[in-house]
């Protein structure tokens, strides 16, 4: 049996992974989206997740892939953003608000470093610098992929494993 903690590292490590991927190449591989999205249902499984559960993680998931998918069509998000929001808030689930916060502060701050580079730009003494900046440059778009995976590793945080359940299964009997 995998340890619960495992998944979780697992999940938190496929988000790092994905940020990287998102600042060198401002992609986010289908394949990282899909095992971090199916670490979520093998962490829900060993946690013993009822069916109210599920819904409500699912319910999330959905929802932010529709909006995240307005954001698309408007020209605001990359595809990869798309899927990896979704996947984020399926995570997230009843947490999504904190979540949510977490995801939007994290990509203001990407977003300001991305207009504070191209401000380097515009300054010959600090064009050299901006040059080595290149993997946040303006040109490039803002890497938002960043902002989910952090937010990401806050929902997998967030998430009770079969630990928790037993915890407090036990606090439940001494009470």
């Amino acid at each position: 049996m995998i340890a619960p903690g495992v998944v979780k590292a697992g999940a938190c490590a496929t988000l790092i992974m994905l940020a990287g991927f998102d600042l060198r190449m401002r992609r986010l591989p289908n394949a990282a989206v899909a095992a971090f999205v199916a670490l979520y249902f093998v962490n829900a499984a060993m946690a013993g997740f009822g069916l109210a559960a599920w819904d409500i993680h699912l319910a999330a998931g959905a929802a932010s892939f529709a909006v995240a998918a307005l954001m698309f069509r408007l020209g605001w998000l990359g595809g990869g953003d798309v899927k990896l929001a979704a996947g984020v808030f399926l995570w997230a689930g009843p947490e999504s608000w904190p979540v949510l916060v977490v995801v939007s502060l994290c990509g203001l701050l990407v977003a300001l470093a991305v207009v504070a580079v191209a401000g380097m730009q515009r300054i010959p003494a600090l064009a050299g610098v901006s040059a080595r900046l290149d993997w946040i440059a303006p040109a490039r778009g803002v890497p938002y992929g960043v902002a989910l995976a952090l937010g990401g590793i806050v929902a997998v945080l967030l998430q009770p494993t079969a630990d928790h359940r037993m915890s407090l299964a036990m606090v439940r009997l001494l009470v």
